[in-house]
């Protein structure tokens, strides 16, 4: 019993995402939206695993993710919630939008 794997795993490509695979992934999801994840890589013509292209586009590609340094605002606010809350960081990374790959409910 239990589920069945996500993709083939022959045939699958590993390492680093090439240009080309960003542009498809990020055309798809533009042009479809976000859809069920094991089903993105046939439909936009990757040859990956579903979890490889949803964990790209989370942690990569989306356009609403905050990429560099911080401004001192977004500091003050960091050490601020880290005063309040300690190392929980996933309690206190909903208040940073764009931050990180957590989805606000």
């Amino acid at each position: 019993m239990g589920r069945q794997p996500c993709c083939d795993k022959l045939g699958v490509k590993k390492g680093p995402w090439t240009t080309e695979e960003d542009s498809r992934l990020v055309n798809f999801i533009h042009t479809h939206g976000q859809c069920c994840w094991r089903v993105v890589p046939k439909l936009a013509g990757l040859r990956r695993c579903g979890k490889s292209c949803r964990l790209r586009w989370t942690n990569y590609l989306r356009p609403d993710l905050k990429r560099g340094l911080l401004n001192e605002d977004e500091e003050r606010l960091v050490i601020d919630l880290h005063a309040r809350l300690g190392n929980r960081f996933s309690f206190f990374a909903l208040n940073l939008v764009g931050f990180c790959s957590v989805s606000q409910p």
